[in-house]
């Protein structure tokens, strides 16, 4: 067994691998860029060596300098995760050069199927299906738009070397197929230093489903089951389930005997994942491998009891597999929900910001079975960042991912949504409302799974915001009356709860607003400090603090009991009671009035970001929706678009600048 490793990467994977090396008591050495200083992965390893500054391009994909770090601290090995050169031939090579093992297959295995276009091309050989498409060489545009136009519309454009829904676009038209090339050949040189792209006949309504395989130096190779990962937006998986619903013994067994033939036909070693397109009728199409560990392996793990880290672990220090094919057994059920700090309301706009609260389900981090458990713990958490942590713009947005078993689908879908409940996360946007809603909305509770769902489903994901309830509306005044008086204490009397006047009860009105907009209450002092009459809506409420713990308050309102965590945060007010979070904007009378949110003719950066294309020039006259220029962040473009027919005045950047959240991006005249 070895025994002391390097962990070439970051967050969560990095926190994950540390975990089962400790465990296996296996020494390991973090890497770290400036950004990344004191974050959780670095703490979790005992060594770390700063590679460079905050962007990837500087540290994290610098392949000499951590093979540098793996020598100097005396590791025998490397673990590359996934992302950043996990599946980067030249560097396995390097390692192996340098006497250093790569945890993952051989470099000649990388380089076969690291070309999605050379990959398909093997996978022709061996007979196995493929979807329509050209997957060639010959990178002319007006050849690839020719090779489109003979596939038939709707086709997708994939970068070649890619993988995370990087450098991926469907074109609809002949018209937008240029376009879609320079934006997804762009995206694929940004994210991978490779901008060949492949074209394929895009199916409608299909699946992705993906099989995990695994195979040692010994000859031996197994399927550990499938995955289901057909909930996606922007070509990025969102859920991840074990086993996929609705399949069948015998096509389990063609999918998992066509992923060994795969892995075999390129010597493979290690970890890996075949990736399969399948149809409704359930014909599947082979669509690529993905050379090293999947952000999903955890579901996995949960329905076969088998912690993959360690058989990573094992292989790479020459042992044979652990078990056989057919001493693999399936196990209950699992689905993974990826946590991000993005905004789903924004088109997925990343969100950058520091993690001020960040409370969650009670979980059990990595750890699969006790000694002689029969089934693995409920929840998991697999996460790279803590309270008080940053998001940065410079890396993936992931703050957790949340994993749940049962003992089949309907169990597991119950501990999701009850896991989803229990987080609380103050400080930045995050996706956890938009789980809970698409957990427990029909198309995914039903199992009616498809790459479209989220857009097919959209109006039920995105519903329009509905106005704060009465029981929202009392726990945030609650909040607000317990914090002011904390914040006075004894010796401020204007600011007691009382509420005493000399001729009468004191009547107070508090404004509030949400994405439904304006919200308004009267509170009317009883005179004891603990009980208010709430006037709202034209309704009448007797409320009454019952007790407040922290952040925690416990309210009767009308004699009903309401208890609830309220987080303040500046004007906001973030409400979770255990279902869902409710975040209002309190206006306060004694504070300066806030700038209007109008900008004119203004158009703000979204996120921090860098230019990567201008569209428009100063002085054109411009249609609603006209592209205007385009911004690269987190290794996604976003396109900044005319609010209406008007003129470019100015524009105020130039490609290659970096911009920050907010900052105006040129000058606009509407018509």
């Amino acid at each position: 067994m070895l025994n002391k490793i390097l962990i070439a990467n970051r967050g969560e994977i990095a926190c994950r691998v540390a975990a089962t090396a400790r465990r296996l008591g296996i020494a390991t050495v973090a890497v770290y860029s400036d950004a990344d200083a004191h974050a959780k992965h670095v703490q979790s390893c005992d060594e770390s060596v700063r590679l460079g500054p905050a962007p990837a391009k500087e540290s994290y994909l610098c392949g000499d300098k951590i093979i540098a770090a793996a020598l100097a601290t005396g590791a025998q090995a490397v673990h590359p995760g996934y992302g950043f050169l996990s599946e980067n031939a030249e560097f396995a090579q390097a390692c192996a050069d340098a006497g250093l093992v790569f945890i993952g297959p051989p470099a000649s295995a990388i380089r076969a199927m690291g070309s999605k276009s050379a990959a398909k091309a093997l996978m022709e050989k061996a007979a196995v299906p493929l979807v329509p498409g050209y997957h060639g060489e010959r990178q002319e545009s007006g050849f690839l738009r020719a090779e489109a136009d003979r596939i038939g519309y709707p086709v997708l454009l994939k970068a070649s070397a890619g993988g995370g829904g990087k450098g991926m676009r469907v074109v609809e038209r002949s018209e937008d197929f240029e376009a879609a090339l320079a934006s997804c050949k762009r995206e694929a040189i940004s994210s991978f230093g490779d901008d060949r792209v492949l074209v394929e006949k895009y199916l409608t309504q299909p699946r992705h489903i993906e099989i995990q395989v695994f195979a040692d130096t010994h000859g031996n190779c197994v399927y550990l089951f499938e995955r289901d990962c057909s909930v996606q937006r922007r070509h990025q998986k969102v859920l991840e389930e074990a086993p996929a619903p609705g399949m069948t013994a015998e096509r389990r067994a063609a999918m998992g005997d066509a992923a060994v033939a795969a892995a075999r036909a390129v010597g493979y070693v290690g970890a890996g994942t075949v990736e399969f397109i399948a149809n409704q009728d359930g014909s599947f199409y082979f669509m690529e491998m993905n050379t090293r560990l999947q952000v999903e392996h955890p579901v996995t793990e949960m329905i076969t009891g088998q912690d993959l880290v360690e058989w990573q672990l094992r292989v790479a220090s020459g042992e044979a597999l652990p078990l056989e094919q057919e001493q693999l057994r399936i196990n209950g059920h699992a689905i993974e929900a990826r946590i991000y700090a993005e905004n789903p309301e924004k088109g997925f706009l990343p969100s950058i910001g520091t993690l001020a609260r960040m409370r969650t389900a009670s979980a059990v981090e990595f750890r699969l079975h006790e000694a002689g458990a029969s089934q693995p713990a409920a929840v998991r958490i697999d996460s790279g960042v803590r309270e008080g942590d940053a998001i940065s713009p410079f890396y993936d947005p992931m703050i957790a991912k949340l994993i749940v078993w049962g003992a089949d689908r309907e169990a597991a879908l119950r501990n999701m949504s009850r896991a989803l409940a229990q987080y609380q996360v103050v400080g930045l946007a995050t996706n956890i409302g938009f789980l809970q809603r698409l957990v427990s909305g029909a198309a995914f509770s039903q199992a009616d799974l498809d790459t479209g769902l989220i857009e097919r489903h959209h109006d039920a994901l995105f519903p329009a915001p509905a106005p704060a309830s009465i029981d929202t509306l009392a726990l945030a005044a609650a909040a607000l009356l317990q914090g002011e008086a904390q914040a006075a204490g004894d010796a401020d009397p204007w600011s007691s709860t009382h509420g005493w006047r000399l001729n009468g009860k004191l009547l107070r009105t508090l404004e509030f607003s949400d994405q439904a907009g304006p919200a308004a209450l009267q509170l009317e002092y009883a005179g004891d400090g603990s009980s208010w009459r709430l006037l709202a809506n034209g309704s009448d409420h007797a409320m009454r603090i019952e007790s407040a713990d922290g952040s925690t308050l416990r309210l009767s309102l009308d004699g009903r009991v309401l208890q609830a965590d309220v987080v303040r945060e500046g004007e906001l007010l973030h409400v979770f009671d255990g279902r869902m979070q409710y975040s209002l904007r309190y206006a306060d009378p004694m504070a300066h009035a806030g700038h209007s949110e109008a900008e004119g003719g203004r158009l703000t950066a979204p996120m921090p970001g860098k230019i990567v294309a201008i569209l428009a020039q100063k002085g054109s006259s411009v249609e609603k929706g006209a592209p205007l220029l385009i911004m690269e962040a987190m290794k996604m473009e976003h396109t900044i678009t005319a609010p209406a027919g008007g003129t470019v005045v100015d524009m105020l950047y130039a490609v290659g600048d970096q911009v920050a959240e907010g900052a105006q991006l040129l000058e606009f005249k509407a018509a």
